[in-house]
This record gives structure tokens, sequence and C-alpha cells, in this order.
């Protein structure tokens, strides 16, 4: 967190407004995720969902690579963690919209789909899981439930 802080204090003094924006929103992140495991579920929402908003609105730079975990994906695990898998759902999707075929975000729409009881939709996200995980370890949790959900399904 003063790491984060310091950085982003730094690139603000050098005018560098896009890494100050995203060292910003790396904290809010880190900042959720405490008050998560703080049990302030709340107001864990609440940043996780401000640093999605504000990663949504910044314009990506074309020489830099995407965030490894959206916001917005993270958001989504922090919602179906806490048990609001219609809202989660609802994350995972915009994730998706924006940025197809991740692994994260799909498998995090096709646990929330199956927790709200849409099979069809559960079903459809798990068999896409199987397809962008074909060259993953077998043995990877969420790859065998996607695979015994389909058998099941």
């Amino acid at each position: 967190d003063e790491i984060i802080r310091e950085l982003r204090d730094k690139l603000r003094a050098a005018n560098d407004t896009y890494w100050t924006e995203q060292a910003d929103i790396q904290l809010q992140i880190a900042n959720a995720w405490v008050a998560f495991a703080e049990g302030k579920r709340d107001d864990a929402l609440k940043t996780m969902s401000a640093a999605a908003d504000a990663e949504d609105q910044t314009e990506k730079s074309v020489v830099t690579p995407g965030p490894l975990m959206p916001a917005r994906e993270l958001y989504g695990a922090m919602l179906l963690e806490s048990g609001m898998a219609k809202e989660a759902m609802a994350a995972f999707e915009a994730t998706l919209e924006k940025e197809p075929n991740r692994l994260g975000a799909t498998i995090g729409a096709a646990k929330a789909a199956e927790k709200t009881g849409d099979a069809g939709k559960a079903r459809q996200y798990y068999v896409k899981v199987v397809g962008l995980a074909s060259d993953a370890d077998p043995v990877r949790p969420e790859l065998a439930a996607a695979r015994a959900f389909l058998a099941r399904n």
C-alpha cells in the first residue's frame, strides 16, 4: 500500500497522468481486498466498484499491455465470494465484453451462472473454459470443475 502510494506520488510529481491513474487504480484494488479480508464487505465492494469504473474510463495506451487482472473481473470475484452471483455475472460479462476470452472472467461467469441456477449459461461458459484451457495443466482445479459440471449437465 505504502509503496504504491509512493510510486503514485512520484508519477504525479512528474506529471505522468496515465501512470498516476494506473497506480491509483491498483491502490484502490489493494485497499478493497484489505477491507474485504477485514470483513468490511460493503466498503470493499464500493472501493472495488470504483476501481473498476476508473479502469473502464481509462484510455489504454497502445504500447502497454492490458491489466493482468482487470478490476471489473476482480469486482466480479469479490461479488461472487460475497454470495452476489447475479451481480457477479454482470461484472464478469462486462469484463468479457471489453476483453474477450479471459480465462478468469470466463470461469467466474460459469460459476456465477451455476450459482444463479442458469445451467444453460453455465454450460456455455464451462465449454468455453475447457476450450480456452485446452493446453493448461489438466489438474488445474477450475478446469476439473468445468469438466465435472459438463459431465453432469
